[in-house]
């Protein structure tokens, strides 16, 4: 019986995946947006099993998040090594409509520590990606729009300048060296440059990273072109195969060789569910590919990404699985745990009260583009269950604390204990399109609080206790895909975490969370 893998091999907002092979190990990156820290970078060595070992931007000195708005920040890395130093360049989208900063950070080892930003200037557009000659020489691709002008909306073209790495700066003339294969299929981006057989080809994402997206390909003997398009192009894509097909929006790819000779590919895709709406965001998949008269072959006789296939031939190594529940035991946070921005001030505390995540209230709220006492983790399947047990005693108006489920600052779920006209009370608040609806609520008083939220795919269900598992229902299937970016718009999946707030006054109150649990609930 052959071996099988099963896609996502990344599942949950992972996506702009990058990967690259150093011998027998493979490294592999993707976008994190207003998140923090950034870039998180995996390993493996099998191609399907992958640990954190941590992110390439942890420090504020490497990342200011500060008032960045929701589905801007970090996007699109490229991960690359050369000469015993790992390189990962980004673009750092500043807001809607400012500008586009593009740097990178280099690292000996890729767990860290990693360099602050290296900023280029005069370097237009996203997606940056680099590319070591054989000569030696260095090149920065990225995309921007065509010094001609766009002849049809979101028209852009591939780029290219070569880097210096003494200087860190792009120097020489800058070459246009493609706009896609398809015309008008709009956002050319995401390139990566490969050097195989004599020629250099020349791998993009063309037609948005939605529904429509696809992955394409050329090909040139010279680095500065003329580029060949491929007759097959896209070389993959789902947009054929309809908004019911279990996995779309494919695209995004970067391309890697094993060390026994075998192509694959990683891609960024969704897996869309209650209707065409994706809480999970983009996701990283693996699809085989080979190569056929010079040019490569997307999964062999099918051509998609599917749930399961072969297995890469390599030694299967497995890492130790990570505990459903964290217990917040240790002196640092856990890998899967991130902030909402740049963590300004010490908010949060695992020291203060040993075997406990301490949040101080803030005023900063969750509806705004700050940085509030939130700390959150990915939602990582269809249906699952979350769950915590706090101890908090709000002293005033307003003061809340509690678990809450985030698509971004206009769309999510607040279950909170807090107080509301005076009294104490367990309350449900949805907000959509930045308007507030109280879904649920019931008077309470409770030192120690249990909360839960069990989803059953677009289903979100919401418990609280004052007791261990005497769960009392307070709302049963809320409409979750207001967590979907096909509802709330931007390019993130859904999180989940714990949030501590005074609601916009000065306060010395906290909460203290002894326990965090995330588990599948199979269907």
């Amino acid at each position: 019986m052959t071996a099988t893998f099963r896609n996502p091999i990344l599942p949950g907002f992972y996506p702009d995946p990058s990967i690259c092979r150093v011998g027998d190990d493979y490294y592999l990156v993707t976008s994190t947006f207003e998140y923090f820290p950034g870039v998180p970078i995996f390993h493996s060595k099998d191609l399907v099993h992958w640990r954190q070992l941590g992110h390439v931007l942890d420090r504020p000195s490497q990342l200011d998040l500060d008032g960045t708005p929701a589905s801007k920040g970090i996007y699109a890395p490229t991960l690359r090594y050369h000469n015993g130093i790992f390189y990962m360049i980004t673009t750092f989208v500043v807001s809607q409509t400012g500008e586009r900063k593009n740097f990178y950070v280099t690292a000996a080892d890729p767990a860290g520590p990693w360099s602050d930003p290296h900023w280029l200037k005069d370097a237009p557009g996203i997606d940056p990606s680099l590319f070591f000659d054989d000569d030696g020489r260095v090149y920065y691709t990225g995309n921007r729009v065509p010094p001609s002008g766009q002849q049809y909306p979101k028209h852009m073209e591939i780029w290219m300048q070569e880097l210096d790495l003494e200087t860190k700066q792009l120097i020489g003339p800058k070459h246009s060296l493609w706009d896609g294969a398809v015309k008008q299929a709009h956002a050319q981006e995401g390139p990566h440059l490969y050097k195989i057989n004599g020629y250099y080809y020349l791998l993009i994402a063309e037609g948005g990273t939605g529904f429509t997206h696809a992955v394409t390909i050329a090909r040139s003997e010279s680095i500065t072109g003329p580029y060949e398009v491929c007759k097959m192009n896209p070389i993959l894509t789902h947009r054929h195969l309809g908004q019911n097909y279990p996995i779309f929006n494919v695209g995004h790819a970067d391309m890697v060789e094993t060390q026994n000779g075998e192509w694959w590919m990683v891609c960024l895709a969704s897996r869309p569910y209650g209707g065409p709406y994706r809480n999970l965001g983009r996701e990283t998949f693996l699809v085989r590919m080979q190569w056929e008269n010079g040019w490569p072959v997307v999964n062999p006789g099918k051509g998609i990404v599917e749930m399961e296939s072969r297995r890469p031939d390599l030694p299967e190594r497995r890492w130790p699985t990570q505990p459903a529940c964290d217990s917040f035991d240790g002196e640092q946070l856990d890998l899967r745990w991130n902030f909402l921005r740049t963590p300004r001030g010490e908010y949060w505390s695992l020291t203060e009260r040993p075997g406990h995540l301490r949040l101080k209230l803030k005023p900063e709220q969750l509806s705004e583009t700050a940085n509030p006492s939130f700390v959150g983790r990915r939602q990582q399947h269809l249906s699952f269950a979350a769950r915590t047990v706090m101890e908090f005693a709000p002293q005033r108006e307003g003061e809340t604390a509690g678990l809450v489920l985030l698509q971004n600052n206009d769309f999510q779920f607040r279950l909170e204990y807090g107080i509301w006209e005076g009294k104490t009370r367990i309350r449900l608040t949805e907000r959509r399109q930045g308007e507030e609806r109280v879904l649920g609520e019931q008077e309470l008083r409770a030192q120690k609080l249990y909360l839960k939220v069990e989803a059953a795919m677009q289903a979100y269900s919401f418990y609280f206790a004052t007791a261990a598992e005497e769960w009392q229902l307070l709302v049963q299937d809320a409409d979750g895909t207001i967590l979907s970016s096909d509802v709330a718009g931007g390019f993130v999946g859904a999180y989940m975490g714990l949030y501590a707030s005074s609601g916009g006054q000065a306060s010395d109150s906290y909460a203290d969370f002894d326990w965090f649990e995330y588990t599948e609930i199979q269907s």
